[in-house]
């Protein structure tokens, strides 16, 4: 991955011996998650709701505990985990966590992955409340409910260099344009102790004034070269200005189809297609005096005429100037393609 990732707690010297004594014990063959559950749980200690509480995980011979710091103890840990026939893959932190556990794990569980658990502990967990997980889990619930059988498949987005300079990113809300300001305007206000929807309210109300009233050289009214073909028509995603086709505001695309503050971003988009698209064209002020209906909603025609355009997709061709936000982390420019990852199973407790 490219940038900085998050920053994670010492790996335990113990876990390679517990991997080892799992491995020699447990024989061939993927361990059965009923009768013989083993999870690798890998927590982020930084994150906003895990600072300060260590793991209470003392004694557990049914968990294998990683708080890796960096990317290569991330994909170490991983490692053991796969090694040890692990049943479970837990995850404690927010959206940028899952990310980079993700990234780091896709080689490494290739197209075995175990069933995933999301313990929402971040500042913003956009993916555990598209899976309808409202509280705060304890691992035993996951641990329960994987029992039960209480899976919901989801697919993430897989962001490949088209010329194969950087390994594969994976995620659930991909953003370009003036997402990099959004991104920017929230980490501001994760600082005054705004969090989840609160601090995506407070960015959006900031944004929305900065774009219709603003002036000058703010980043919320600046245009950016954007270009996205779908990949299995090869035409180029819609646009209200045929001059210029490569220029807009905002794109995003997401597999996620639940949003924070009951937002409807995709009303009306078919979900054949696994991933849907919101993008506004241009910040016409008579437009973005639309948006907020538009985000709850409204869609039709009209919209479209304003250069508000949803659809969705399979894999699109992407080329960006000024790169683009994958679950809340800036990544660079470049040539890329967006497509559909695997169906992974995720614990609903």
């Amino acid at each position: 991955m490219d940038g900085r990732i998050s920053t994670f707690g010492r790996l335990p010297a113990s876990l390679a011996r517990v991997a080892d004594t799992q491995e020699q014990t447990r024989g061939t063959g993927m361990r059965n998650f009923v009768t013989a559950p083993l999870v690798g749980l890998v927590r982020n200690p930084r994150s906003h709701r895990n600072k300060g509480h260590d793991a209470v995980l003392a004694g557990r011979a049914d968990v294998l505990l990683a708080e890796p710091r960096t990317r290569a103890e991330l994909e170490q840990s991983l490692a053991h985990f796969v090694s040890a026939g692990i049943g479970m893959l837990a995850i404690s932190g927010g959206d940028g966590t899952v990310r980079d556990v993700l990234t780091r794990g896709a080689p490494l569980f290739a197209d075995k992955w175990p069933v995933i658990s999301v313990l929402p502990q971040g500042k913003t967990n956009a993916l555990a409340l598209d899976l309808g997980i409202g509280s705060r889990p304890a691992l035993d619930d996951a641990i329960a409910a994987a029992k039960r059988g209480q899976f919901v498949a989801r697919r993430p987005i897989v962001v490949s260099d088209r010329d194969g300079a950087a390994r594969d990113r994976w995620g659930f809300i991909f953003g370009a344009g003036v997402f990099n300001a959004a991104i920017d305007a929230g980490q501001v206000a994760h600082r005054f102790g705004a969090f989840q929807s609160f601090a995506i309210g407070v960015t959006a109300m900031f944004g929305m004034g900065q774009a219709l009233f603003g002036f000058g050289r703010t980043p919320w009214r600046r245009l950016y070269r954007m270009a996205f073909t779908d990949v299995a028509t090869g035409k180029s995603l819609p646009h209200s200005d045929p001059d210029r086709p490569d220029i807009r505001y905002v794109a995003g695309f997401t597999t996620l189809r639940r949003f924070p503050l009951g937002m409807k971003l995709l009303a009306g988009v078919e979900d054949e297609q696994p991933i849907g698209y919101f993008m506004v064209d241009a910040p016409r002020r008579r437009a973005l005096a639309l948006v907020p209906a538009a985000a709850m909603g409204r869609h039709g025609p009209s919209l479209a005429r304003l250069g508000m355009h949803r659809g969705s997709g399979e894999a699109f061709d992407v080329v960006l100037d000024d790169g683009f936000i994958l679950d809340g982390e800036r990544f660079p420019s470049g040539v890329f393609r967006m497509a559909a990852g695997p169906e992974l199973r995720f614990v609903v407790p």
